[in-house]
């Protein structure tokens, strides 16, 4: 019947290796009606409080950083020039591309754990962990960063940087070259306490926040529209003309100002604490990313054209662009507003972290601390301190500067695997579940039930035997009952039911193929190294699977199961295959050019979550002794499950 054991009960060697290796692609069950239910009735459950308002809140206060006060000034100058609102449209449109797969299979899927979530539903157990280290070094690093950025601009306010008290101004210890700052650990553990609150309570906190920094936004651009109109808009007259470094400094820019844009995806980590996720989710991630995106184009635009893109400052393009039009005090209002964003950053790097966290330990990956709700607060409130504690440690120990590049890896490793993921879940779904041991009973009832259905219809006389429907999911005909006797009929259906049974490795091979055809094109196009002729070659190969690929997929039909795959009624990501790919592209290409340095950080990180997946996590996971059964069966076996308790 197609129900196969873990293959961890083998016993002999290359058993055990075998076994080993299948276990990285062991996937999980997507949730479901049955599956939520019976989450439901466990302690470890997050507060239901999450509406519109609250995910826009998350998405704009965690994308939304200090960063565009700086970011402005050094795009300018070096790539993009006036065209510097175009370049953030450009970066909008390719961070779009992630919030239409995010969108889909947030509301599919919703549940804690985002990217990881989302991977180990399907593509695997062990790409699944990978993502999951990831993002934990993401949000750890990234918050840690965050608040060491905190204490100078707090500092600006009272006039230098010396003007903080002794008990939150930073120290140099003698001898060590340590730089310490109490202020950023202060910050992150406050935050921490916040968090550990409530959801509901720290969203309107940082709601709070964010609208103070979007307050200071449009005053940067009313304000600054007002001396432009006035100035005759310097920027903007300049014989250089709108785009001085060209298209490609314009795309180069593009390239810079994408990372301004990550953030949103913390809303798809609160998935599970959404009243209405099918509904609300889609709707957060596009209404936080589109108000991002138009403040960022606002923003520039404004800034671009009162100071000609050669004179602007580097550290401080906004303030010394009003202070060349005489207004010196703007300075303090920009500060507020980078010291407020730079709180509501260090929300959204905390909060998502300790849910990524609990996602784990619920399978069996992390120790089961990791998992554990408090029942008045609902949330992870032990997973939060303990994410607190190492942040706060970092942020007061550590100049992680040098290490932010490594934020950048593990939310495009993200990005990349959950456009991966929705090309899988339209063509390729899982045909096959897990379930918990505890269903052997009701999965030996339907197999009983089933071969006995098998069996009636094999007494059937031979000379009405039909040849049976092939199905795309076990359940929907594709082709109609042919009678033995009709040799030119049949051989045509049993070639065409061959057909259709290999569509989905047909699919799944012209998957992997495109992933690869796009890692060599990006290589070929970022390693600088390489001879033309071994450049040009290359491009050629991996374009033309990536082109071949696209065509495959785009002529195939996707998969009916992909219907009743996990909640249905949500989003439905557009311009599939067309758009997942491209945003692999963009995702791969921007991975390939963050550098060596940085990968060779990020490799440590990566083989050291490889070695206690390998001691813990393969031999701890929910799905080590878990039964596999078809998809379609899984209903009934659920239904077979409820009878026999309520009997």
């Amino acid at each position: 019947m197609g129900y196969v054991a873990d293959t961890q009960k083998i016993g002999d060697k290359g058993g055990c290796f075998i076994g080993g290796m299948k276990s990285l692609v062991r996937r999980k069950q997507v949730d479901s009606a049955n599956s939520a239910s019976s989450r439901a009735s466990s302690s470890n459950q997050l507060a239901k409080a999450l509406t519109i308002p609250h995910l826009i809140t998350i998405g704009v206060g965690s994308t939304i950083g200090a960063g565009v006060y700086i970011l402005v000034g050094t795009v300018a100058r070096e790539h993009s020039g006036p065209a510097l609102t175009i370049s953030f449209l450009i970066a909008g449109i390719a961070a779009a591309l992630s919030a239409f797969c995010y969108a889909e299979l947030a509301s599919r899927c919703p549940s804690a754990g985002s990217a990881y979530h989302y991977s180990y539903i399907c593509v695997g157990e062990g790409v699944a962990w990978l993502i999951g280290w990831a993002l934990v070094l993401e949000y750890t690093i990234g918050g840690s960063a965050v608040a060491r950025g905190i204490s100078p601009n707090l500092a600006m306010l009272f006039g230098d940087p010396d003007s903080l008290p002794v008990f939150l101004a930073r120290h140099t210890i003698p001898g060590l070259n340590l730089t310490v700052d109490p202020c950023a650990s202060i910050l992150v553990f406050v935050v921490t306490g916040l968090l550990c609150v409530g959801i509901k309570e720290s969203t309107m906190v940082q709601g709070f926040v964010t609208s103070v920094n979007v307050c200071v936004m449009f005053f940067v651009i009313i304000a600054g529209g007002y001396l432009g109109f006035k100035s005759g808009w310097p920027g903007y007259e300049l014989p250089v003309g709108y785009f001085p470094y060209g298209v490609d400094g314009m795309l180069a820019g593009a390239s810079t100002v994408f990372f301004a844009f990550i953030g949103f995806d913390s809303v798809a980590s609160t998935a599970e604490e959404v009243k209405n996720p099918q509904r609300d989710l889609p709707m957060g991630i596009g209404f936080a990313l589109s108000i991002c995106c138009s403040l960022y184009m606002l923003v520039s635009a404004v800034i671009v054209g009162l100071v000609p893109y050669f004179a602007m400052d580097p550290d401080t393009p906004i303030s010394s662009a009003f202070a060349r039009h005489g207004i010196n005090w703007a300075a303090y209002i920009i500060t507020i507003g980078a010291c407020t964003s730079l709180c509501s950053t260090l929300m959204g790097s905390i909060l998502p972290q300790p849910r990524i966290l609990m996602a784990m330990a619920r399978d069996g990956l992390l120790p089961s601390f990791f998992s554990d709700v408090n029942k008045r607060t609902q949330v992870p409130v032990k997973g939060t301190v303990a994410t607190g504690l190492l942040s706060g440690t970092l942020a007061f120990f550590m100049n992680v500067e040098q290490l932010s590049g490594m934020v950048s890896v593990g939310t495009l490793l993200a990005f990349t695997m959950v456009a991966i993921s929705v090309l899988i879940l339209r063509y390729v779904p899982p045909d096959e579940v897990p379930l918990p041991s505890s269903f052997q009973e009701a999965i030996d009832s339907v197999s009983l039930r089933r071969s006995g259905c098998s069996s009636s219809s094999s007494d059937i006389d031979v000379e009405s035997t039909k040849i049976p429907a092939v199905t795309a999911d076990d359940s929907t005909p594709l082709l109609a009952e042919i009678s033995v006797g009709r040799p030119l009929v049949e051989k045509a259906a049993a070639k065409l039911s061959y057909l259709v049974r290999q569509r989905r490795k047909v699919a799944g091979w012209t998957i992997m193929f495109t992933c690869i055809g796009v890692c060599i094109v990006t290589s070929a196009a970022s390693i600088v190294s390489l001879s033309n002729p071994a450049r040009y070659a290359l491009s050629g190969f991996g374009g033309l699977l990536l082109l071949s690929g696209l065509i495959v997929l785009t002529c195939i039909d996707q998969d009916d199961a992909r219907h009743n795959f996990g909640h249905t009624g949500g989003f439905t990501c557009p311009f599939v295959p067309l758009l997942p790919i491209a945003c692999i592209l963009i995702n791969v290409y921007l991975l390939i050019n963050l550098g060596g340095a940085t990968w060779a950080r990020v490799s440590i990180w990566l083989v050291i979550g490889a070695c206690i997946y390998a001691l813990y996590g393969r031999t701890h996971s929910s799905l080590r002794s878990a039964v596999y059964v078809p998809a379609t069966h899984v209903d009934e076996i659920y239904e077979t499950s409820a009878h026999s308790l309520a009997c």
